[in-house]
């Protein structure tokens, strides 16, 4: 069978989150909130997704880079895999330093620091736009000479790595501190402490913090998150709310290299003020007060059915039509927008179900399109239209209590 093994990533992820767990609470270590873990991992799901539809692309184009533009014809040897796996992580350095010291890259990368807990969810938490800026920067590798496949796998090493770094379970490695980027070393880097900012921006090797002047030793107790924490498990707000700060900003100062200082200067000279404007302009002020915590219970069910859906379509992804590939997608973040509405305990969620349950009859259809299939979707649809005010009020009595 032509099974995409790649998929098996996301059981071994959420083993070594829930092995994290069982030892932090044997320690008596607080390291886990419910409604931020669960954000971190809708996160990391969305990731995931987006992957599966990038990933030939992203080969795609580091092929044709190393066909037209390659200045050497490397082989692959040991002395090159340890070229490339040095000439990867210090591409890294430099995508996630800018990532921080550029307001534009910054928009795309605040998500992966916006957690205010640091455990191997928050190692999960990797923006959807991450893929295609750091293959912008990777695109150096094919130029150089390295082949798209040793490119390729030595990328999803690098991505495995550092998702063992995000854990507090694990302190100080001895000589390998002084080589590797350790648990210790990217606490820092997560930390919102003003002697931690914008340090440690190395991914396997701390080597290159240490040469360019950007290393910081764990001293004293992280604080973890922004320095202005966002306090919105909203999946989308998490996404773009830097990006809409920064549209504001941008379309209040005049002049073109004015809005250009904007757009590339640094976010800590950036007006926070923009946080409140952006944030009146489209955060909802208005909230169910859950009587019950059965909205939590109704999120974790969620996100236990989305992750076994995602997990076989990607590991039977060359067995379904790309049609139902993006319907199936589209009903995956349908679902992760929903999660972020219900820990938010918003009135709106009913919309998302009502599109998540349009999307499934659509999927439905597609596998059984038998005429006394179509009647019988057709009477539900038509029946829920129908009564839509009633099943409303329902479900919200359902989920967060009366």
């Amino acid at each position: 069978m032509n099974l995409n093994y790649m998929a098996l990533a996301v059981p071994v992820f959420l083993f070594f989150i829930g092995l994290e767990y069982v030892i932090s609470k044997k320690r008596g270590r607080q390291v886990f909130n419910f409604t931020s873990s669960l954000t971190n991992m809708n996160v990391g799901v969305a990731e995931r997704l987006i992957d599966m539809f990038t990933a030939a692309s992203f080969y795609f184009f580091y092929e044709y880079l190393h066909q037209h533009y390659a200045i050497f014809d490397i082989k692959p040897g040991i002395l090159m895999w340890i070229a490339l796996v040095l000439a990867t992580d210090l591409v890294w350095y430099w995508y996630h330093r800018f990532g921080h010291e550029i307001n534009l890259f910054w928009g795309f990368h605040v998500v992966h620091h916006t957690s205010e807990e640091f455990n191997y969810t928050a190692g999960t938490r990797i923006t959807v736009f991450q893929a295609f800026i750091r293959t912008a920067f990777w695109a150096i590798l094919p130029v150089i000479g390295f082949p798209p496949a040793m490119i390729t796998t030595m990328l999803i090493v690098h991505g495995l790595y550092p998702f063992f770094t995000h854990t507090q379970m694990i302190g100080k490695l001895g000589f390998l501190e002084y080589i590797l980027v350790t648990p210790s070393h990217h606490r820092v880097h997560h930390a919102s402490n003003e002697v931690y900012l914008d340090k440690n921006f190395g991914d396997m090797f701390i080597i290159w913090d240490k040469l360019f002047g950007t290393f910081a030793e764990e001293k004293e107790t992280p604080k973890y998150g922004l320095t202005k924490q966002l306090e919105s498990h909203s999946f989308l707000w998490q996404h773009f709310h830097y990006l809409v700060e920064l549209g504001y900003a941008v379309k209040s100062t005049r002049g073109f290299f004015n809005k250009l200082k904007i757009i590339f200067g640094s976010p800590a000279d950036f007006d926070p003020d923009f946080r409140v404007l952006a944030e009146k302009r489209f955060l909802s002020k208005h909230k169910v007060r859950a009587r019950s915590q059965k909205f939590r219970l109704y999120a974790v069910i969620q996100f236990a059915l989305m992750v076994t859906t995602l997990f076989f379509l990607l590991l039977f992804e060359h067995y379904i039509t790309s049609y139902i590939q993006i319907m199936i997608a589209l009903t995956i973040f349908v679902t992760l927008i929903n999660c972020g509405a219900i820990l938010e305990q918003r009135r709106w969620v009913f919309y998302l179900e009502f599109t998540r349950a349009a999307l499934i009859v659509v999927i439905t259809y597609h596998y059984f399109p038998h005429p006394t299939t179509f009647l019988f979707l057709a009477a539900v649809t038509t029946g829920c239209l129908a009564y839509f005010s009633s099943l409303q009020k329902q479900y919200l009595n359902m989920i967060y209590g009366r």
